[in-house]
């Protein structure tokens, strides 16, 4: 009993990496590879081989010292690559940035003045 409960949490564990990583090389892929040199981070084409790397060790060998490996770029990728870039690309904060709600495309409306 205690055995197959650890390994279904191995398996959640395993799951829950495999998505972390698919999210991460989905989002190195979309961005702008000028972004990663803007943003003083390597190129993005080594994030995708990185990560494509973590993705088909998750998939493909289960050894859970290159998945540990592969976590770790993940979780750097996640947590110091991809914000900088996202700053640098102008894509974050999902909201407003500054402004009032009297700002049109050219600037602030000032009623004719």
């Amino acid at each position: 009993m205690l055995l197959s409960a650890f390994g279904s949490v191995l398996w959640l564990l395993n799951l829950a990496m495999l998505v972390l990583a698919v999210v991460a090389l989905f989002f190195s892929a979309t961005t702008r590879e000028d972004a990663y040199r803007a943003a003083d981070k390597q190129t993005k084409k080594f994030w995708l081989i990185i990560l494509g790397v973590t993705v088909a060790v998750n998939l493909f060998v289960p050894m859970l010292f290159l998945q540990i490996a592969g976590l770790v770029a993940t979780i750097v990728f996640m947590v110091d690559v991809r914000p900088a870039v996202q700053q640098i690309s102008g894509g974050g904060g999902g909201g407003r940035r500054g402004g009032s709600s009297s700002d049109g495309p050219y600037g602030p409306y000032n009623g004719g003045r």
